[in-house]
């Protein structure tokens, strides 16, 4: 913990531009849920001349995960998509400076009875997260229903890593470094409860292999899932935060746990990691991540998809 306190050296110039943007957040904090809704919805809009590198890949990725989709549909897809990444920089901001009130004031939940079953079983819990745009707020409203140990990637900027690890661990016990493994195994042993998303492209390691997600036959993808859920007969439950129509707030959805997972067989426990998380985005395809290069890393001899 000595690692996220304020430090004198988080007062050096070169952080200067992060301080504003962090109090550029605070005060639309303050604004009402409405406001920051449309202003995201602007703010993201204006920003696809700017990033027509990000704009190609969600693009790029749409088409491959969704074939049967005419250019004119992902083009609108890409473009609402960019309208919910503006919308998630204000959610930030709420995430980490709402009080308590004002967020469950918004959030509702689905699928309560299926953590409950498990605690009651008193086993280690992974929540099988995945990389929605509603991350921060999902943060947020899982501590409030069930305080855990999510893992996060550190960033290389201390102040924002500070400021990360303050917001997200909020209502929860402690954040994880997702290459503190060992942790992470320590957390289930216990029979406690963890929040881990295994869907971005992290390139080769030895914890990734090749399976299909969506349409994409061989997509790099994290397995530590697996190897997770063997400690403690840990139970499996895909989790994500799910932003409602209008000003309706967020649905928290825990879905049914995993059967029979995990098997003595990598690639297809985490074929069935994807193919949960497939389900997740199916429900709000336009609240995924689909600006970061999800198929980036190709097996031996493949060219890339981003050319």
């Amino acid at each position: 913990m000595e690692a996220y306190t304020l430090k004198l050296s988080f007062i050096h110039p070169r952080y200067w531009l992060s301080w504003l943007g962090i109090c550029a957040l605070f005060l639309s904090s303050l604004l009402p849920y409405s406001t920051l809704l449309r202003l995201g919805r602007l703010i993201g809009r204006m920003a696809i001349p700017f990033a027509k590198q990000r704009f190609h890949t969600a693009r790029r990725n749409l088409q491959l995960c969704f074939p049967e989709l005419s250019e004119e549909e992902v083009d609108a897809k890409v473009r609402t998509n960019f309208e919910n990444t503006g919308i998630a920089l204000f959610e930030m901001g709420m995430a980490w400076f709402w009080p308590t009130w004002r967020v469950r004031g918004l959030v509702s939940v689905r699928g309560l009875d299926n953590l409950q079953h498990a605690m009651r079983q008193d086993q280690g819990v992974i929540f099988l997260g995945a990389h929605f745009l509603t991350l921060e707020m999902g943060a947020r409203a899982l501590g409030l229903v069930h305080p855990c140990y999510p893992v996060y990637r550190k960033n290389k900027n201390q102040v924002l890593d500070y400021w990360f690890y303050r917001g997200r661990s909020r209502e929860h016990k402690a954040m994880l470094d997702r290459k503190d493994f060992k942790a992470m195994l320590r957390v289930l042993k216990t029979g406690q409860s963890l929040w881990y998303a295994p869907d971005h492209d992290y390139g080769r390691h030895k914890s990734s292999v090749f399976a299909p997600f969506f349409n994409v036959e061989q997509a790099n993808t994290v397995s530590g899932t697996s190897t997770l859920a063997r400690v403690k007969n840990s139970v499996v439950i895909p989790l994500f935060l799910k932003r409602l129509p209008g000003t309706e707030g967020y649905e928290l959805i825990f879905n049914p746990p995993l059967v029979d997972f995990p098997s003595n067989d990598v690639i297809a426990d985490t074929t069935r990691t994807n193919q949960e998380i497939e389900k997740m985005v199916k429900e709000c395809d336009d609240q995924y991540m689909w600006l970061h290069r999800r198929f980036k890393t190709r097996p031996e001899g493949e060219t890339s998809f981003y050319k």
